[in-house]
């Protein structure tokens, strides 16, 4: 059972209190409630009593018609069940289909677990065959935000290959460049302060965590990736901070719609933590905090995206 949370006046111990949730929350029967909401909690005491609830914030959903719907992923949500991460309970593909009302979803493309932001789905498997399509000829164009450890060259294409976890060896490019530099007063391997950048990086390929480990592969890895980061600074951060997410944020996405053919170009805004630690860093992320849907008028051509940012190829990386 499902329902829209309302301002209610509860019970706890013989002592009344009256509760205001926010519009996004709503409840959730559980069998296996998880108090977390998304983020399944290992720990966490399970029962069987079906009287049990707990709170799940709804998914953001950034564009929706009767052929796709697009959601801002919440770090820590898996798009589907996985073999790596067999721990988890809920899912985005099954929360966004009860939230619809029940309507099966196809999820387009992935995002890792710990990656937020714009996450497509089809409507139908037509739908979905036509945007499949587009994504194997490059006619849709993803754009991340990460903040990394160092200054990284103002903009740089990596291309390195990458092997996964069937050893077969995958081109891989990434174009990026940098956005804004910081340097703040927290001492690292006896140095007083440390570096990082906001940096925007568009994969022309999609292997497994490429980002990661592109920019692991440059000596400039993203704050938090674990694995294919920095231990020593993750763990400065956990201790400083308490920085427990990854700081890359899925948060742009354009595409000709797979029936009008309409250019859509669809903004997620950066979530919470992402916001403290641009405080932190003194970062302006202004910009990235509010959500965006923009259309472009009807064309009768394929939207076709030229990979035309490769203005820096060093062979150091290569």
């Amino acid at each position: 059972m499902r329902q829209p949370l309302e301002d209610r006046e509860v019970t706890i111990s013989r002592a009344k209190f009256t509760v205001t949730y926010p519009s996004s929350f709503m409840l959730v029967a559980s069998m296996n409630p998880s108090p977390s909401g998304f983020f399944n909690d290992p720990d966490s005491p399970q029962t069987s009593s079906p009287n049990l609830f707990y709170f799940c914030q709804m998914l953001e959903i950034l564009y929706q018609d009767e052929y796709i719907i697009a959601i801002n992923k919440p770090s820590g949500l898996l798009v589907h069940k996985s073999f790596y991460a067999r721990d988890a309970k809920v899912y985005a593909i099954q929360e966004l289909r009860n939230q619809i009302g029940g309507r099966h979803v196809y999820p387009i493309h992935r995002l890792d677990r710990k990656t937020s932001g714009v996450l497509l789905f089809a409507l139908d498997a037509a739908v979905l065959k036509i945007m499949n399509d587009r994504f194997a000829t490059r006619e849709v164009e993803k754009k991340y935000l990460a903040i990394l450890r160092g200054w990284s060259p103002e903009e740089l294409t990596i291309d390195y290959d990458l092997t996964n976890d069937d050893d077969i060896t995958q081109n891989a490019i990434t174009y990026f460049h940098r956005l804004q530099s910081t340097e703040i007063e927290l001492e690292f391997n006896n140095k007083p302060t440390s570096r990082y950048c906001l940096v925007e990086a568009i994969p022309e390929t999609g292997r497994m965590h490429q980002l990661r480990k592109h920019f692991k592969h440059i000596f400039h890895p993203i704050l938090g990736s674990r694995p294919h980061g920095c231990n020593k600074q993750n763990k400065l951060w956990l201790e400083n901070f308490g920085l427990k997410g990854m700081m890359l944020h899925a948060h742009q996405l354009i595409f000709n719609h797979p029936i009008t053919n309409e250019q859509l170009i669809l903004n997620a805004k950066i979530n919470e933590e992402f916001s403290r630690v641009g405080n932190i860093l003194n970062l302006d992320l202004s910009k990235y905090e509010i959500a965006m849907t923009e259309a472009v008028a009807n064309t009768n051509e394929d939207l076709a995206i030229p990979y035309s940012h490769k203005k820096q190829i060093l062979s150091t990386y290569e």
